[in-house]
């Protein structure tokens, strides 16, 4: 892996697997303390890493979280096949949440993962087809 150039990591994930849940935003978060990446800036990206990863497995079919990081940022890519959201503005509200009741009881699904995404994010965008899936841009830069 060469920093300078970027460094690319790619985790598929299973919607419903939280026996795995937050292992990619895991191996992220210690790829960018290995490199030096400062801590808040790794924190940004492992709370923006998380809940993506978590809305994937909360709501989709599977996906998958790629994250490509460069000296001057980190770039994450969130891609799931799933039901897609309907109302992409409502779903930027906090506390809003179509995650069923047994996802709510285990301690998931309270409506701040996309709301949290945008608040560490410099650029986010959001795109999603319902019945399709979602795509998710973020960047973080490290300065």
């Amino acid at each position: 892996m060469n920093p300078a150039q970027g460094i690319n990591l790619d985790f598929p994930l299973k919607g419903a697997d939280f026996e795995t849940a937050g292992e990619a935003s895991s191996k992220i978060k210690r790829v960018l303390q290995q490199i030096g990446v400062p801590s808040d800036i790794i924190r940004r990206i492992a709370i923006s890493s998380y809940e993506a990863e978590m809305n994937v497995i909360i709501h989709a079919y599977r996906g998958s979280v790629r994250a490509d990081i460069f000296p001057d940022r980190t770039e994450l890519r969130v891609e799931d096949e799933g039901p897609g959201i309907a109302d992409i503005d409502l779903a930027m509200q906090e506390g809003y949440s179509t995650a069923p009741d047994h996802i709510r009881e285990m301690g998931f699904g309270a409506g701040m993962g996309l709301p949290n995404i945008a608040r560490c994010s410099d650029e986010f965008d959001i795109q999603s087809v319902v019945g399709e899936g979602t795509k998710i841009h973020i960047v973080i830069r490290h300065k």
